[in-house]
């Protein structure tokens, strides 16, 4: 918005170079994780903005946490880059969602140490590739702009020593930190399937066949087969794999709970056919396969292994068991022993050696259904050699993905990787902006506690105040400087309903904090979901969450019993206006559990026409004259296509129970027939959700909102919402 709220409200001005006068100025940096921007820090007077009288907006108040954005990043790894999960498994980065549980690490004292975080956001693109080859033989696909950790600092994969590409970057001199080479799991096949369960079986199971008298039958034949354990993932997974094998089991609960041991769940079979089927299955190969070795430490681990104190090992009591399991081992090139306590029932065990490294790399090798070896907590150290060997250049563009996550890094096979970002190539939803708008962020580090003091008078009334009007508040610099969760609390603190409108899933950081404020404050949540189209998305938006993690923002609002009305925005003409392109996007929205929904074509103003008209022509020409037409003399669209989108999108708000009705949930504040436009336009309103309910001051009633909304005069300049 721009009105009032393009004031800074700084303290004393300060001049940079290049830049304009800035109050309050405290320092101007420029980090290496956002190459291509300067945040100036500063120390702001006002945290609130007033919104004019004159304003078709429904609200009197906002907040600017940012000015400018740093919305976008470099997109840094191949999709095929594993990624070390929270359970200790790996997955691929391409298959990485928003909400996943993954390991990062953080310092603690002088020592860094692994910690599990989560998945704020996920983008792909397309980005000249490397490779960097470690001296244990790791091998990692990345752009030049990303960083790994080393034993001197975060470095760049490729950087010059001098001229505008001067950064730190790697050499032949350099060690990265982790544990290194790790390997991928092998595919479920018949062999692995077989040595899982020959594991499992002989492991911890009770599979006999025995004979007694019985009284009127000609004999007393039992046959028995029962695993109980208190680990069900592996129970699970020896269901599946008898299953497979057409075998038929069925589940009891075999012990209780107690002070001191966990509940014990079971499989069992007494059927004849399957137990010598299982007997068939379990017996010893007189040749083992790769295949069947690797699912035969799967199956031997779950039913008898574990990993506590530093120390993974197997324990068993039968020879042959553990004869086979110490082959399985030196097969694959481990370093194990046998270790023998003495004990009566003559358990021994079969103890792993090498750390963490060899721990991670036997898990990620054989797969087991049991995770046991999560590293949270554990300090960063480890014997591989993680020397750099070399850097190649690939010369081909690649498929190139990226995350940010709670801690700012992961680790990607086997090495700590940080999170990426970089200056946009464009920004063409955030309809003001431009150069210095994408590269330089002014920062308001003391935006919670000027805004607690100006909610603190006795003068304030307790307006509504609305966050993400012009610069969204959870953009990727959110997660640097950590400005929200003060903002939220102040407001939800002095009993001041709020919105926020973002299309940052770093707003899923603060999810419990805005559970708790509701329950103090009516609050409005409102997400923007721009382009369906996945093709479309990565050409126009390579720098913004996909659709997909936008919807499961969505989800998490609404699993967590929030509001949240989403904004189909902008719709394209003649790209994504058709009715299968609707009603797809308009399904997810309401699947994820939206409570209200508003469609906006999209409007062109200067700077953002450029840019978009450069990049129609060069992907559908044939299209140019048609856009030439629609937006020949302003901004937005024509009221002829507007109406033709609103009858079109009418029956499919219906369809997806979206439209106004009584008794739901996901109603619309205005008539179906009136949702296209822009917010602030006389024909569109707000989603459902998106605005605080409950008639607190400074919210206009919503007949005298239609009454402006539908007033039909042009909308001022004065009178925009940038759809983030």
């Amino acid at each position: 918005m721009r009105w009032d709220a393009q004031r800074l409200d700084l303290e004393e001005p300060t001049t940079l170079p290049g830049m304009p006068s800035i109050r309050g100025l405290l320092r101007s940096v420029q980090v290496p994780e956002f190459p291509g921007l300067t945040f100036h820090e500063v120390r702001a007077k006002s945290a609130l903005n007033h919104v004019p009288g004159e304003s078709a907006m429904p609200f009197p108040w906002t907040i600017n946490p940012y000015r400018g954005c740093s919305h976008s990043c470099v997109y840094c790894l191949s999709g095929d880059t594993r990624i070390l999960m929270a359970d200790g498994s790996q997955r691929n980065l391409s298959d990485l969602r928003v909400g996943d549980r993954i390991v990062g690490t953080e310092k603690r004292g002088t020592y860094r140490h692994y910690v599990e975080t989560e998945v704020l956001a996920h983008w792909s693109t397309v980005k000249p590739a490397h490779r960097v080859i470690l001296r244990d033989g790791t091998e990692i696909v990345a752009s030049g702009d990303h960083r790994f950790l080393t034993g001197r600092g975060w470095k760049h994969v490729t950087g010059s020593m001098s001229g505008a590409g001067q950064r730190p970057y790697l050499t032949t001199n350099d060690s990265l930190l982790g544990f290194g080479r790790t390997v991928g799991a092998l595919d479920a096949c018949d062999d692995y399937r077989r040595g899982y369960l020959t594991g499992m079986v002989r492991g911890d199971a009770d599979l006999k066949v025995y004979r007694y008298a019985r009284s009127g039958r000609k004999h007393g034949d039992v046959h028995r087969f029962r695993l109980a354990l208190a680990d069900r993932e592996g129970l699970h997974r020896t269901h599946a794999d008898l299953t497979q094998e057409g075998v038929t089991t069925d589940w009891f609960d075999f012990t209780p709970a107690t002070e001191r041991r966990r509940a014990m769940t079971a499989i069992r079979t007494s059927a004849a056919a399957s137990v010598a089927r299982i007997m068939r299955l379990t017996e010893w190969p007189g040749e083992t396969t790769t295949a069947w070795q690797r699912g035969f430490l799967a199956g031997i681990f779950d039913a008898g292994g574990s990993r506590s104190q530093g120390v993974l090992r197997i324990s068993n009591a039968d020879d042959e068991i553990l004869r086979r399991t110490g082959e399985a081992f030196a097969a694959f090139g481990f370093d194990a022993v046998l270790e023998d306590t003495g004990l009566t029932n003559r358990v021994r065990t079969v103890r792993l050696r090498g750390g963490l490294r060899e721990h991670l790399r036997f898990v990620h090798l054989v797969d087991p259904a049991v995770r046991k070896c999560t590293v949270d907590g554990m300090a960063v150290k480890s014997d591989a050699d993680l020397r750099v060997v070399c850097i190649e250049d690939l010369g081909r563009e690649m498929p190139m993905f990226d995350i940010t996550t709670g801690t700012g890094d992961f680790v990607a096979n086997g090495v700590i990787s940080h999170n990426c970002f970089a200056r946009k190539t464009h920004e063409w939803l955030e309809m003001d902006s431009g150069r210095d708008f994408d590269s330089q962020v002014v920062v308001k580090t003391n935006l919670a506690d000027v805004l607690r003091r100006e909610l603190s008078r006795p003068s304030w009334k307790h307006e509504h105040v609305a966050l993400g009007t012009n610069t969204d508040p959870y953009q990727r610099a959110e997660g640097r400087y950590k400005l929200m969760p003060g903002v939220i609390r102040a407001l939800a603190d002095s009993g001041t309903p709020f919105s926020i409108l973002t299309k940052g899933t770093l707003l899923r950081r603060d999810i419990p904090l805005l559970v708790e404020a509701a329950g103090q404050v009516p609050l409005g949540l409102g997400v923007s979901l721009a382009i369906w189209d996945d093709e479309l998305h990565n050409g126009l938006e390579p720098g913004v969450p996909t659709p997909k993690a936008r919807l499961d923002l969505v989800r998490a609002l609404a699993d967590a019993g929030l509001p949240c009305g989403v904004f189909l925005a902008p719709v394209l003409p003649a790209l994504t206006d058709g009715v299968d392109d609707l009603d797809a996007a308009l399904g997810a929205i309401a699947a994820a559990g939206a409570t209200g929904v508003t469609v906006i074509p999209l409007h062109l103003r200067p700077g953002a026409r450029e840019w978009f008209m450069a990049w129609l022509a060069r992907e559908h020409p044939e299209l140019v004259p048609r856009y030439q037409q629609l937006y020949a003399r302003r901004a937005y669209v024509p009221a002829e296509y507007r109406t033709w989108l609103a009858q079109r999108v009418a029956p499919l708000l219906t369809k997806h129970s979206l439209d106004r009705h009584s008794g739901g949930t996901a109603r619309k504040v205005v008539d179906p027939v009136i949702t296209s436009g822009v917010p602030g336009d006389p024909e569109v309103g707000f989603p459902d959700g998106s605005l605080p309910t409950g008639g607190m001051p400074g919210v206009r009633p919503k007949s005298e909102l239609a009454s402006v909304l539908r007033a039909g005069t042009a909308p001022d300049e004065g009178d925009q919402l940038t759809l983030l």
